[in-house]
């Protein structure tokens, strides 16, 4: 999220206080891993942008699949916090988890929308879902441009 969306939330300060980053995984699998700091990153990462919450799902890093119990976790999740829009990877990806990722939160926030889904709270689905990227070659729909203040 700070990669792709970090400026923004720099920028337009106030909107970011209604604002949620959920981390898939604690990301203890990468060289500059979030467990392997007791997660004090995301934590300040979440004060600096000035976000109103901040969560790990606890997905193992380097197996973020969407199978149906990591779904269910995720529907719960978003019926809990119930989102207006959320942002996912682009689902073409060099690493694994990312385009995991991005199927995975489709598949959640859809799931979340289904009042007969045996999970807790009241069904919901996000009114939008955008798509965001800092490395695959794709066109994009709407760029926001962060050069003016850097």
């Amino acid at each position: 999220m700070e990669l792709t969306c970090g400026r923004d939330a720099d920028q337009n300060g106030s909107a970011w206080e209604q604002t949620g980053i959920l981390d898939l995984t604690a990301g203890e699998m990468g060289t500059r891993g979030l467990r392997r700091r007791g997660l004090r990153k995301p934590a300040k990462a979440a004060k600096l942008l000035g976000v109103a919450w901040r969560g790990v799902l606890g997905v193992p890093d380097s197996d973020v699949q969407p199978t149906r119990q990591t779904q269910l976790k995720l529907a719960s999740v978003i019926r809990e916090l119930r989102p207006k829009t959320v942002i996912l990877p682009y689902w073409e990806a060099r690493h694994p988890d990312h385009y995991h990722a991005s199927t995975l939160g489709y598949e959640g926030c859809f799931l979340a929308g289904l009042k007969a889904l045996p999970i807790a709270g009241e069904a919901y689905r996000p009114f939008k879902i955008l798509y965001a990227t800092s490395f695959a070659e794709v066109r994009p729909t709407f760029v926001v441009d962060h050069y003016q203040g850097i």
